[in-house]
């Protein structure tokens, strides 16, 4: 059975490798599907149409939305097979993106005060369409040598502690949802374990995202042990949501993890995708 890969990051937001590097990637795996799903933006998607044209591999629209459930708890929702064409779904895109805009000209200055010579405009010339994130930040650290890895420039300048840092104005995980749908998506949990909840409010949240019209959750992904993996195809199965999976690859910000692969033992086989294709609208 072939493998399938349904998280992945592209140059678009802060992944390193352009969308045909990755379809480039995808071929050279022989996998036969793979979605990008970029944070807050589609810009990449017509890329890896293009690329993927005349190849073995399915390009899925999809996009990672950065939420807040309940106001106090960041989460991730991918939406797979969207219409990235969707007017609406594009205009609330670009409101996020302004948002995020704004966050960037603040952490801006703060580097500045703290001795950095950094401009939004740089930035933004630098990483050209991309949504900048703090892997850019780091990243712009590093190559003008203010730290000598990126793990020192969050450790020192930009991480959720460090005194740079500007907090984010999120969607609602309701909200998020809804975009999705809207759009003609379907929407889907990203790695929940990351999210460190206990038991019980674990599955108060797949039951409130559930009531709100999420599909699905991510079962299979990267860092999952086997009892990890299991743990999440059981709650899958409790509250009704289709399985999916991927390797949320995003070339060197993430090394240890390769497409398709992930460290080295994740298999997202191809029959997960059906379901998912059919619940979209």
């Amino acid at each position: 059975m072939n493998a399938i890969d349904l998280h992945v990051h592209s140059t678009y937001s802060d992944g390193t490798f352009t969308p045909k590097m990755l379809i480039d990637e995808a071929v050279r795996k022989g996998l036969s599907a793979m979605a990008l799903t970029d944070h807050d933006t589609t810009d990449g998607i017509d890329d890896a149409r293009l690329a993927s044209a005349g190849t073995n591999v399915e390009l899925i629209p999809g996009i990672e939305l950065s939420c807040s459930y309940k106001g106090f708890k960041e989460i991730h929702i991918v939406g797979l097979f969207i219409n990235d064409k969707d007017k609406a779904f594009n205009a609330k895109l670009e409101e996020l993106r302004t948002t995020r805009d704004e966050r960037n000209h603040l952490m801006c200055e703060k580097l500045r005060m703290h001795g950095i010579d950094i401009s939004f405009d740089v930035m933004d010339n630098d990483y050209g369409n991309a949504v900048i994130t703090r892997a850019h930040f780091a990243d712009y650290l590093m190559k003008h040598g203010y730290v000598s890895s990126k793990k020192e420039a969050f450790d020192r300048y930009v991480g959720d502690n460090a005194p740079c840092f500007v907090p984010r104005r999120y969607l609602s995980s309701g909200d998020g949802i809804r975009i999705i749908l809207d759009a003609k998506g379907v929407p889907i949990l990203a790695h929940p374990t990351l999210y460190h909840l206990g038991n019980d409010v674990m599955r108060d949240m797949l039951a409130a995202l559930k009531a709100d019209g999420l599909a699905g959750m991510e079962c299979i992904y990267s860092t999952y042990t086997m009892g990890e993996e299991i743990q999440m195809r059981r709650l899958a199965k409790e509250f009704g949501l289709i399985p999916s999976g991927g390797s949320d690859f995003h070339g060197a910000n993430k090394p240890s993890i390769s497409l398709g692969t992930g460290k080295g033992h994740l298999f997202v086989p191809e029959s997960i995708l059906e379901p998912i294709r059919k619940h979209a609208h």
